[in-house]
């Protein structure tokens, strides 16, 4: 518990620091790191089930759907095809799947290998992606770093609050056969806690949100998208468990690898764009 708690402290320090220093080019950088790193235990883990992805030709597009639409956004002044670009490339990913695996698999793993690497790249990066959109929101190329912020905080600290909740209260086992450490006293702590953190977070910093976004709007929001961080979770479990693995890696004491660190943002990043776009 210290070392994940000490890992914790150190991670929160490294990435407030760069945004401190970076602004939003910092936030992509990280991101387009983390998410080349998690797409590729994701193919570790897709590689003990029997796959054979393109591993290093999916991290590939992945920095790039990660990181071309913001790149772009200064060079070019067509908003709808940079919106548009991280499904261009996940199509075009798929074509040279197709392509390369004609002439570098056998016929018993072909399928296999393209689903492993198109799959691993659809539910990575280009979900992943979503933070770098909730940036360019509105057209704009970082304006909106809080907000992106706001969405990590509250998944993040649902993790957080689940944990202690769980710890100090918990009896009754959400989901015993994905994760048995997880109790639903824990995962309603965890919606409270993102809740609170999405009120204090739009009230101290209300001049750098949505107009619209009040702290009682903010804590309303985030308890969906508390409630899909903790599905996040449960899903890398059941990756995880499929690969017969405890840890995706050792990258983080205390935590394990990037995936650990990522998984509940998988899901939660793409809906809080969408519910973004109903704000002022």
């Amino acid at each position: 518990m210290l070392s994940r708690f000490l890992s914790t402290l150190v991670l929160w320090t490294v990435i407030i620091g760069s945004l401190w220093l970076f602004g939003a080019h910092g936030a992509v950088a990280l991101l387009t790191v983390l998410s080349a790193l998690t797409l590729y235990e994701f193919y570790g883990m897709t590689a003990k089930m029997g796959a054979r992805p393109f591993r290093w030709m999916g991290i590939l597009f992945s920095v790039l759907i990660t990181a071309a639409p913001y790149t772009l956004a200064y060079f070019l002044e067509e908003p709808d095809f940079i919106n548009h670009l991280p499904t261009v490339l996940l199509v075009l990913a798929l074509i040279v799947s197709c392509i390369c695996v004609l002439g570098e698999r056998d016929a018993a793993s072909r399928v296999e290998t393209i689903a492993a690497t198109m799959g691993g790249l659809l539910y990575v990066p280009f979900m992943l992606h979503y933070l770098i959109a909730i940036l360019m929101i509105d057209g704009s190329s970082g304006d909106n770093l809080i907000l992106c912020v706001w969405t990590v905080a509250v998944s993040k600290f649902c993790d957080v609050g689940a944990l202690f909740t769980g710890l100090a209260f918990g009896k009754h086992k959400m989901s015993p056969t994905i994760s048995p450490k997880k109790t639903w006293e824990g995962a309603v702590g965890g919606v409270l806690v993102s809740a609170g953190v999405g009120a204090g977070i739009a009230y101290f910093a209300s001049g750098h949100l949505p107009e619209s976004m009040t702290p009682l709007v903010a804590a309303l929001i985030a308890v969906p998208l508390a409630i899909i961080t903790i599905v996040s979770d449960l899903i890398e479990s059941v990756i995880k468990r499929r690969a017969d693995t405890k840890d995706t890696g050792a990258l983080i004491p205390g935590i394990g690898g990037a995936f650990d660190l990522t998984d509940s943002l998988i899901l939660t990043a793409p809906l809080a764009y969408f519910i973004f776009q109903f704000l002022d």
